[in-house]
């Protein structure tokens, strides 16, 4: 009986001590003062080498993107991750990155059966523990994604170039221009009519000829999309990275309204599928974010807005 008490008490400490911050994390991360509402939305992609963890950290702060190459230690008795010198931005800066605080990233990994969390704090090294309050995460573990081949893909794909990223409607780097006609694409065509045309957000726009740019919304990770206008396929099997998908759009007078959407040709290295259009009228640029699966198309619709006094 005692042997028996033994071994099973050998093979829960070996199952506690294998427990693996390897793999993607995602959630949120919250400024831990009272007056701040300020946030950010995480993605933390983790390999353990042999003495150390190595990985990337994206996050999404106000209307910015930020990916950093991240290190640091695992402690597998405890479940302590440590990871250091991260820059993040300073939760007062108005828009972009206008200041950098640098902070430790310490977390406790917590196994349960219905998953796996991440729960910890960033903290101010020395030099910003006056202006740089904590900030608190709870990050989930995605299973269907945190595989060996997908992670690694992900961290050697990592471009340092496009650490810091905001799409302008100025920018002048343009991966394809859309001339919107009809394309033939028989097997997205069916595809499309057979999933969930789910209208995300309605605009009110000035002028009937509209600019469009799609970009990939965060991390470059190989999502495919096309693009319907009105229920025609205008754009096909496009890849969506840093550079903009431009499209100059008419809109058809004599409708209620048109609609722009956003069909999922795979689902990436991080799923779901994600974009960022930002639509001009000359007067006025919309940001719209895209999500889009397997099973449900992204649909922006567009009216236009009525004379005064009509």
């Amino acid at each position: 009986m005692r042997k028996s008490v033994a071994i099973l008490l050998i093979l829960i400490s070996l199952r506690t001590n294998s427990q693996s911050v390897f793999g993607y994390w995602y959630g949120y991360a919250n400024v831990k003062i009272s007056s701040s509402t300020n946030n950010y939305l995480i993605e933390l992609i983790l390999k353990p080498e042999k003495n150390y963890v190595k990985g990337v950290l994206n996050y999404f702060f106000k209307n910015t993107y930020r990916s950093i190459q991240v290190q640091g230690n695992y402690y597998a008795p405890g479940r302590e991750l440590t990871l250091y010198n991260i820059p993040v931005s300073y939760h007062g800066s108005a828009t972009n990155f206008e200041v950098d605080c640098m902070m430790n990233f310490r977390a406790t990994l917590r196994v349960a059966q219905a998953g796996s969390n991440l729960q910890g704090i960033f903290f101010s090294l020395p030099d910003y523990k006056y202006t740089c309050p904590d900030i608190g995460f709870n990050l989930h573990l995605n299973a269907d994604i945190s595989k060996t081949d997908s992670v690694l893909k992900a961290i050697s794909e990592y471009k340092e170039t496009y650490q810091v990223w905001k799409p302008a409607i100025e920018d002048s780097e343009v991966a394809v221009n859309v001339v919107p006609r009809k394309v033939i694409n028989y097997v997205s065509e069916n595809e499309f009519t057979k999933r969930e045309n789910v209208v995300i957000q309605e605009i009110e726009v000035e002028s009937d000829k509209l600019r469009v740019d799609v970009y990939d919304n965060g991390e470059i990770d190989g999502d495919m999309i096309s693009l319907f206008y009105d229920q025609q396929i205008i754009l096909s099997n496009q890849k969506l990275t840093h550079k903009s998908i431009h499209i100059d759009l008419k809109l058809d007078s004599t409708k209620e309204f048109s609609e722009i959407s956003m069909f999922a040709e795979n689902l990436g290295l991080i799923p779901p599928n994600t974009a960022l259009m930002i639509i001009n009228d000359g007067k006025t640029k919309y940001e719209v974010k895209l999500t889009s699966n397997m099973e449900k198309n992204a649909t922006l619709r567009i009216k236009r807005k009525k004379p005064a006094g009509n």
